[in-house]
């Protein structure tokens, strides 16, 4: 076995070390940038439960001051969507038939 041949194997492992490190660098920066998205994801997530959380209780104290009945109000709504028609189904197919005789 020759130099030459030594050195050509020699310099496709070093470029395939070389090609290796590239692309492990390029997947370490990816991974920070996706740790910086589920971060600030994180972040946006809590304010947004603050803010909900404040915007319910300025909501239930002025349906206070207006002698409504929050409790009731939601279980309403959580009936109104337990009983509407399930996704595919039409509301027109729980509708009766027009009556048509004259």
């Amino acid at each position: 076995m020759g130099l030459g041949s030594t050195a050509k194997k020699l310099q496709k492992v070093t470029d395939m070390a070389d090609d290796l490190y590239t692309k492990l660098n390029e997947q370490k920066q990816q991974l920070q940038e996706l740790r910086d998205t589920v971060e600030e994801t994180s972040d946006r997530t809590e304010r947004i439960d603050q803010e909900q959380t404040e915007q319910r209780a300025l909501l239930e104290a002025i349906a206070e001051e207006q002698g409504l009945d929050t409790d009731a109000i939601l279980t309403d709504a959580v009936i109104e969507d337990a009983e509407a028609p399930a996704d595919g189904e039409s509301a027109e197919s729980e509708q009766p038939a027009p009556d048509t005789t004259d």
